[in-house]
Order: structure tokens, then sequence, then C-alpha cells
């Protein structure tokens, strides 16, 4: 073979290379620009879109307050129990021109006060009235005084086994309002007296 020969042969040896080598460029630039676009656009969407869990614990959130609600006061049949221990417990008495509890008053609180307890901190809504009575002797203004201070008294002891005050109303009649009207002791001592009720509804 000439030199000329071989020269051509090298030559066109060249050629088919460059075009190999510029053809698989060509091949290896067309094939990377697609693989970050796949990556920016993950990028993306994570960093503006809230995770789809979000808004449906946002939208069952409104859903739990309704029973919630609800059981803030007793349904029928609790009323009832709550009515029955009511008339079970008797009037507290005092003795005259006082309002601190007697024996006897405390052993009448105490029979169903802590059944009591148990129902009504079950209800932050359901309220007690404890009214306080004098009898006939004295003023108004004064009677009505230790009316109060007597439904206080009760109060406080109600209280104390763990009724919630805030559920608790103590309020006054005085001497108005009297179980008996005869004019003796034995009559007098059944109006000094406290009484409790469920509060109007």
């Amino acid at each position: 073979m000439t030199k000329s020969s071989r020269g051509l042969v090298l030559a066109a040896a060249a050629t088919v290379l460059a075009i190999g080598v510029g053809c698989a460029k060509k091949k290896v630039a067309a094939a990377t620009p697609p693989a970050p676009a796949p990556v920016t656009a993950q990028a993306a969407t994570g960093s503006t879109t809230p995770p789809p869990a979000e808004p449906a614990r946002a939208a069952t959130r409104p859903a739990s307050a309704p029973p919630e609600q609800g059981r803030r006061a007793p349904d029928a049949a609790t009323r009832a129990r709550i009515d029955q221990l009511l008339a079970r417990i008797q009037d507290a008495y005092f003795d005259y021109d006082k309002h601190a509890l007697r024996p006897d008053a405390l052993t009448t609180l105490e029979s169903d006060s802590k059944e009591l307890r148990d129902i009504i901190v079950q209800y932050p809504d359901y309220k007690l009235t404890i009214e306080g009575y004098c009898d006939e002797r004295g003023s108004a203004e004064y009677n009505l005084a230790l009316g109060d201070a007597r439904a206080k008294a009760a109060k406080d002891y109600l209280v104390g086994v763990g009724i919630p005050g805030e559920q608790l109303l103590a309020v006054s009649y005085g001497k108005e309002h009297p179980v008996c009207d005869d004019h003796s002791e034995t009559c007098w001592q059944k109006n000094r007296r406290v009484h409790i009720v469920a509060m109007a509804r």
C-alpha cells in the first residue's frame, strides 16, 4: 500500500470517528436537560403545597365541639336523680339569731351531698340555689342579712365536700315565705333553716 493510500485510509477513519463522537455528544447533551427538570418540579411542589393531612384535621375540629357542650347539662334521667337527692336532703335548721351549722344540720347536709357532688361536677352549667330563712322576730333588713349568712354557711359546707362554688347560688328570703305561721318557738324553729333547690332552668 502506498503512502497516499494509507493517508486516505487514516483520513477516512478519523472522519468516521469524529462523526461518531459528535453523535454521542449530542445524545448525552440531549439526555441531560430532562434529568434536572423533575427534581426542580418536586422541590417547588414540596415547598409551596401544604400537606393534605392539615386541612383534613382542621375540618374535623368543629365537629367535636357540640357533644362537649351537650354534656354541660344533665339529661332528664340525671335531673330526676338530682331531684330525688335534693328531696332527701332535708332542711338544715339553726338556733335563734345564729348562722353556724349545728351538728344535726351537718348530718342533714352530709347524708346525700357526696352523691350529689359526684353528679353535679360533671355538668358545669347545672346550678343549685341555697335559700336562707329566718323566723318572724327582728327587722326585715336584719333577717335578710341573717338568712344570707345561713345560706352562705351551707354553701361553704357544700364547697368543702367538692361541689364547685360557681354552681351554688346563696340567696336570702329573711322572714318571708315561712313554713309555719304560729307565734311559738316550735314554729319559729321550723322557719330558721336553709333549703336547697335546683336553679330554675
